[in-house]
């Protein structure tokens, strides 16, 4: 859905592209710097630009000065799928103190994607809109803006909504004042929520035409599957809806007209993928433990992790249906943590990563790669000071150092260790890149990345590693570093080898499905004039000169959705009056390659194929081979909006790398064996549901969720549940108590009764044994079944002080929805 990719150029110069406005202030700071860095250049082809190419792209470049713009901030946001509409928002820095004077923000639209603007302030009167709110863009063609209306002079907010792409606008007064921008639902734009500044939740059925309020003293709210709607509110007695840890999490399932409290003592919650998770801290002195919910709150269980305390913070680093990636703090600061992965129900969740790297701003280097399944980066912060990057082809299972990048020689001192290191977000936050690792899943397998050509020392306050022996200097290294200048690198085939493809940092963009990548380079002082391209995935680079009239870079902005060939370049000139002019420049390569890609121009290609690999296993990742269709390097060719990805997928047989180790369990360090914790003193996993307890005895292995193998290795696990209640031990005088059946549940209250009574009967013995064998032979069937861990939910309809509510006295709250792209983070603070 295009909405969910919408890429609003809202770029700090200080930052780049991947902060959230545009302003003219502090240019000077921008991000990177043309020095090159240090160390042998690598190999990367480059080729002069013909002149009859350069009157091509001459002859379709097109740029807009918006003249008289007194705008210090620049939003600029795509709207629609393949609609061609961009909108344009230039505000002043301070609010002026009446919403309807002076025409303090200026809105700007284009139909031919960025080639041409429009002013259509007056379809907004020229409103002054708030900044930080930004252009709100939904499903389909939705927009709204929220208008900067003071809060003591106006008893509600005003917002202006199209459902036509902008297009036209419509006034609307709220009957409240917006604490943050409004909540679209996922699928259905007429859906709004938002929240108050007075921490009411409100609903809007008609896409804000009329409002209800749902609840109030709400903290934080969500989206869930369907209709569902969750929040977190501070309860009936407190007056402080901040009160972290002594809330309630509840869910309206009929658009605010019931209530379900799903916990008490709820300290933060939030949806991913399928699952709802929150943490619970009982009491004030207690850590917090989190529990999951893959049914939408109808049954939730305590995830198998360790604790956390105030000091410490859980986050989910990523999720979908069938799996989450959750990073658990160390305490104190030590600026990293553990990273476990669940199972398909959220409870059961295994270490993946030890040491993962959590910066003092908790901000994490985790990615989603994005162009090929199953595949993770990220940094860890190793015993020795140094960060190194990490990379995992089956979903968390296992972790591999990056590979040298084929074009590029180590230095002596570490030809050992001579390993490719990813920068982050940790990096971008330190302003040492301006942008982050950028995949797409249109464009299979390929990768483009800041990264390390010299281990030199960590610039940060926090991090002063030990890359800073002299004796490390080289080409790559064995640690992540900063003193020098880091370069862009590329894989084509989802990060199993690498290359060197521009010196110094840049900003790149994804084009044409692939078929083209584009990148600026980062002037720390300079001005841009040039845009460098490239029709082979990096390998071969050509340059154009796209002004005669330099500029300070703000931002490059392409259409989301990768299947556009043109591109803004965004910034601005100071004019004369030390007023700046803002410009878009914007290049349409089509009409460079002009010849569309036949079948002779694709090439079958078998994904995670190592190199020199030909045994049946090769290619193998979470139990499937998939073959790709893609357009080979040197076909001249593009693949146009009509592209379509395909692939052909074929199940393999199992073996250990589609298992991990099962709770309680790690890999060996030199095998890919699963042994058991050091701090685990039993195999058995003990658990309370329904006031019984329940214990299972596994091998140690589970197969990795979404993996697909069949027959091969086999995890044998076995099954033993006790069934006796919560919290009663056994008696040691009496073992034979404990009815041991491999994968059986006695699971009604009913079935257990007349088993208690029955066998309790001494005067019946052989009855006993009789409906003792009965019951036996009839469970016998189920033993495939896995057993279930899950709490059942309390089922308590808000009582308003003992009160049934009214649907319109309700309470919610919001965040925003954790059901965002695999590269956003949901943290729980």
């Amino acid at each position: 859905m295009i909405w969910r990719r919408v890429a609003a150029l809202c770029v700090l110069l200080q930052i780049g592209t991947e902060a959230r406005t545009l302003s003219r202030r502090g240019a000077s700071t921008s991000a990177g710097s043309s020095r090159a860095s240090s160390g042998p250049a690598f190999e990367s082809c480059r080729l002069t630009l013909t002149p009859d190419e350069h009157q091509v792209l001459d002859d379709n470049t097109h740029e807009t000065g918006f003249n008289g713009d007194d705008g210090s901030h620049v939003i600029l946001t795509w709207v629609g799928d393949d609609t061609g509409v961009v909108l344009v928002l230039s505000t002043i820095s301070a609010a002026i103190d009446t919403f309807l004077e002076g025409g303090s923000s200026r809105l700007y639209r284009s139909t031919d994607y960025g080639k041409s603007f429009h002013d259509i302030s007056s379809s907004i009167n020229h409103t002054f809109i708030k900044e930080e709110f930004g252009v709100s863009v939904g499903p389909g063609s939705s927009v709204i803006l929220t208008a900067d209306t003071p809060v003591v002079d106006y008893p509600g907010g005003v917002i202006f909504t199209s459902t036509d792409a902008g297009a036209t606008f419509h006034f609307v007064q709220l009957p409240f004042h917006l604490f943050q921008p409004m909540n679209y639902h996922f699928l259905n734009p007429s859906l709004l929520v938002a929240l108050s500044i007075d921490g009411a939740l409100w609903l809007s059925l008609d896409f804000g035409a009329t409002w209800t309020k749902v609840h109030d003293g709400v903290h934080s709210f969500s989206w869930g599957a369907g209709v569902n709607l969750f929040f977190s509110c501070r309860k009936a007695d407190t007056m402080d809806a901040e009160e972290r840890g002594d809330m309630q999490l509840k869910r309206t399932k009929d658009l605010g007209k019931t209530f379900t409290t799903i916990h008490e003592d709820v300290y933060s919650f939030g949806y991913i993928g399928a699952f709802l998770f929150f943490s619970v801290m009982e009491d004030t002195r207690s850590p917090r433990v989190m529990y999951f919910s893959s049914d939408q709150g109808n049954t939730f269980s305590r995830a198998l992790l360790p604790s956390a305390s105030t000091e410490q913070f859980y986050s989910i680093l990523d999720g979908d249906e069938d799996m989450l990636f959750m990073h658990v703090d160390n305490p104190g600061e030590t600026y990293f943590g553990t990273m476990y992965t669940s199972d398909d129900r959220g409870i059961l969740f295994s270490k993946s990563l030890e040491r993962h790297l959590f910066d003092g701003q908790r901000k994490s280097d985790f990615r989603n790669i994005t162009s090929l399944r199953g595949v993770y980066l990220t940094n860890k912060l190793d015993k020795d000071g140094r960060i190194r990057s990490v990379i995992s082809f089956n979903r968390g299972g296992t972790w591999h150092q990056l590979s040298k990048p084929q074009n590029v020689e180590c230095g002596k001192e570490v030809k050992n260790q001579c390993n490719l290191h990813i920068h982050g977000e940790h990096s971008r936050m330190n302003r040492i890149i301006p942008m982050l690792l950028l995949s797409e899943p249109t464009a299979v397998g390929l990768v483009i990345a800041h990264g390390n050509r010299s281990p030199l020392p960590y610039l940060s306050t926090v991090f002063l590693m030990a890359c800073n022996s002299p004796l490390l200097v080289g080409t790559v290294g064995d640690c992540l570093a900063s003193w020098q200048n880091p370069d862009v690198f590329v894989s084509s085939d989802g990060g199993y080898n690498w290359r060197g493809t521009l010196k110094g940092p840049h900003h790149y963009s994804i084009l044409d499905s692939g078929g083209l990548v584009v990148a600026v380079e980062a002037q720390r002082e300079g001005q841009v004039t040039t845009i460098k391209f490239s029709s082979d995935e990096g390998h071969c680079w050509k340059s154009y000169n796209f002004t005669e009239q330099p500029f300070f870079f703000a931002g490059l902005a392409s259409e989301p959705g990768t299947k556009a060939m043109s591109v803004s370049v965004w910034g601005f000139r100071p004019e004369d009056d030390d007023q700046p002019m803002w410009v878009a420049v914007t290049i349409d390569f089509q009409s460079l390659i002009t010849r569309e890609c036949n079948d002779e121009d694709y090439e079958e290609w078998l994904a995670h194929l190592t190199e020199g690999g030909a045994s049946e296993r090769d290619g193998c990742l979470l139990g499937v081979k998939e073959t790709y269709r893609r357009r080979k390097k040197k076909a001249m060719c593009r693949n146009g909006r009509g592209y379509i990805m395909v692939k052909k997928e074929r199940q393999c047989q199992c073996t250990r790398e589609d298992f991990l180790c099962d709770y309680g369990y790690q890999r060996h360090v030199n095998t890919s064996e699963c042994v058991r914790q050091p701090d685990v003193h039993t195999k058995t996993l003990e658990m309370c549901l329904n006031g019984e307890e329940d214990e299972l005895l596994t091998a140690g292995y589970r197969k990795v969720p979404s993996d697909r193998c069949e027959g091969g290795f086999s995890s044998q696990l076995e099954v033993q549940t006790i069934i006796r209640p919560c919290g009663v031990k056994p008696s040691q005088d009496a073992p034979a108590a404990h009815f041991t059946v491999p994968v059986t549940h006695f699971d009604t209250s009913r079935e257990r009764l007349v088993l208690i009574l029955v066998c309790a009967g001494a005067g019946v013995v052989v009855l006993a044994a009789v409906i003792c064998a009965l019951v036996t032979v009839r469970r016998g069937g189920d033993r495939r079944r896995e057993p279930e861990y899950r709490f059942s939910n309390l089922q308590i309809q808000d009582d308003c002080n003992g009160a049934t509510c009214d649907p319109g006295s309700g309470n919610s709250s919001n965040g925003t929805a954790c059901a965002l792209d695999s590269d956003n983070l949901t943290l729980l603070q």
